[in-house]
């Protein structure tokens, strides 16, 4: 049987993704904007693991939360694609739930020293220094809480994903 790529029940999943992504930096906004951040919303990096919706999901959800929070248009523009980067070769990773969180870990590592030094201005701190602070919390975000995360989705995943459990 050839399924479809998209469905009501992924774009529901994708809304879903995106609105938790934006709650959560809303909600835990003290901590996930400025030079050291501690996004609590990546732990949904995840997601991929479970539906391709993820990607879009954390795509928008990124790109909202970031003008939610007075992001610069660079930080809107490059944090997303950051973003979307870590959703794209997650999903790709999915056949090995450990290594689902490494890009996003990276690709946000790699990227959003630069957001913040040439978007915002925070010169302070060397870049290779930003990178260390935004892997730290990066890894917290995806890996610890993230995994706490999919050990909860996992035995639920073909009753909630069940288009696309593996």
């Amino acid at each position: 049987m050839n399924k479809k790529f998209l469905t009501t029940r992924r774009i529901a999943h994708g809304a879903i993704i995106a609105a938790v992504y934006v709650v959560l930096c809303i909600i835990f906004q003290p901590i996930s904007y400025g030079p050291i951040q501690f996004r609590i919303a990546e732990a949904l990096t995840i997601m991929p693991l479970f539906t391709p919706a993820a990607i879009p999901g954390l795509f928008v959800g990124c790109i909202l939360a970031n003008i939610i929070g007075q992001g610069v248009i660079m930080d809107v523009i490059f944090g997303s694609l950051a973003t979307l980067i870590g959703a794209v070769l997650g999903y790709l990773l999915r056949r090995n739930r450990w290594l689902v969180p490494i890009p996003a870990v990276v690709a946000n590592a790699l990227i959003i020293p630069f957001v913040l030094r040439y978007g915002y201005g925070f010169t302070d701190v060397p870049i290779a220094l930003e990178m260390l602070y935004i892997l730290a919390g990066e890894v917290v975000g995806c890996y610890i809480l993230g995994e706490l995360l999919a050990t909860i989705l996992i035995p639920r995943r073909k009753t909630l994903f069940k288009d696309d459990a593996l």
